[in-house]
């Protein structure tokens, strides 16, 4: 009988050991973790955002952004989910294209998997951490590296993969944290920290608008946070890495032009004498926000009616309007959900996730140069990955 080990028990890995178990294949898989799947049980808050109906190239980065192209039609949505009904899990498709379980319970996933796996005789070896993969390769007819990233390494987050790779003389693209919290180089954001809104992020690399995101924004001690932040971060993260200026310009009522809101400004303060300037603005953002708007741009909160002047509303509007702030760096790996950089997959092929450098050794998932946006891109490759992996080792 074909033996094959498994690095990693988390999407990628499961899933090729699934597909090599049932072509009866005698899987191994090494977990240096007491359980697999870590990364799968926090993902989605919980809830796993599993995949998206809407795969293309489009939504991932690396330096070889088509590498993922062939893998995505070959193992795409209706694929996955023909999967995941003949093993039970039921998914939930949101009109945005993600998709959740309809349980809507990581647990559930990580379970379903881990037990499927068992039932088909996969063996599992967990607290086990591989530091010799040659002999692995020599003791096994494949090889798979599933290991992941550095990212979230309280999970179990390393580079070990790379290390791997290195060992057969693989070129590594530098690694970087992605889906990440930013640090502003601001004192006032602190005084932000809790606060919320919803809004539009700009970045800007160098003083040139890359990319816009809309979503919550969340501010904190070191900076911010919330979806529009992680959507940005990928950008932002390999910008500081080159050294680049990075900056972002928040938009907290992107609703509203200037002229509008100015206009709201210098009305509202006519109509309602005995009202300050921060009683109009904590109609329009969080109390903390409003007061830090104002520390910003030294303007006094007790300013009243008879001072605020169209040419004072004009000032606060834009500066609700296009915030900026100077990016320092990134929350890190241990904050990442995922990270970018990996495994150069010019050296990959494309088609069975094979080394092009050792035969019988194969790289899974996010070790590799490939980074999905938010919303089941990452999963959704992971899936494809494994998938392909174990097609090619359970080819007669």
């Amino acid at each position: 009988m074909k033996k094959a080990a498994i690095i990693g028990g988390g999407a990628s890995g499961l899933l090729c050991a699934i597909f090599c178990a049932k072509e009866n294949i005698d899987v191994d898989i090494f977990e240096q973790n007491s359980k697999c799947a870590k990364k799968i049980l926090v993902s989605g808050n919980g809830r796993c955002n599993i995949t998206n109906t809407n795969l293309t190239y489009h939504d991932y980065f690396s330096q070889n952004p088509l590498f993922v192209e062939f893998a995505l039609k070959e193992f795409g949505f209706v694929k996955f989910e023909k999967f995941c009904h003949s093993i039970g899990l039921l998914l939930d498709i949101k009109d945005d294209g993600r998709v959740y379980p309809l349980s809507n319970e990581a647990k559930s996933v990580a379970s379903l998997l881990i037990n499927y796996a068992k039932n088909l005789g996969v063996t599992f070896h967990t607290d086990t951490k591989i530091t010799d993969i040659k002999k692995l390769l020599y003791e096994h007819d494949a090889v798979v590296v599933a290991t992941g990233s550095e990212a979230a390494s309280h999970l179990g987050g390393n580079s070990d993969g790379v290390e791997f790779a290195k060992a057969f003389g693989h070129n590594i693209i530098p690694t970087y944290p992605s889906l990440v919290q930013l640090h502003l180089d601001s004192k006032i954001v602190k005084k932000m920290s809790g606060a919320k809104a919803s809004g539009e992020v700009t970045l800007l690399i160098n003083s040139k608008k890359e990319l816009t995101c809309k979503g919550d924004i969340l501010f904190t001690d070191y900076g911010a946070s919330g979806f529009a932040i992680l959507d940005i971060s990928q950008g932002a993260s390999v910008a500081l890495m080159e050294h680049s200026h990075v900056s972002i310009s928040v938009n907290l009522l992107p609703a509203f032009t200037a002229q509008k809101l100015s206009s709201h400004i210098s009305t509202l303060a006519q109509n309602m004498p005995h009202f300050s300037i921060l009683d109009i603005l904590a109609g329009l953002v969080p109390l903390k926000i409003a007061q830090a708007i104002l520390e910003d741009l030294d303007i006094l909160a007790s300013t009243c009616n008879n001072e605020i002047n169209m040419k004072l509303a004009k000032k606060i509007a834009n500066q609700l309007l296009n915030w900026r702030f100077e990016v320092s760096d990134t929350h890190g790996f241990r904050h990442a959900e995922v990270a970018g950089g990996g495994v150069d997959t010019t050296e990959i092929n494309p088609k069975t996730f094979e080394s092009l450098k050792q035969k019988n050794l194969y790289f899974c998932g996010e070790v590799l140069d490939v980074v999905g946006k938010r919303g089941g891109y990452n999963f959704a490759f992971a899936w494809a990955s494994g998938y392909l992996a174990a097609k090619d080792i359970t080819k007669v």
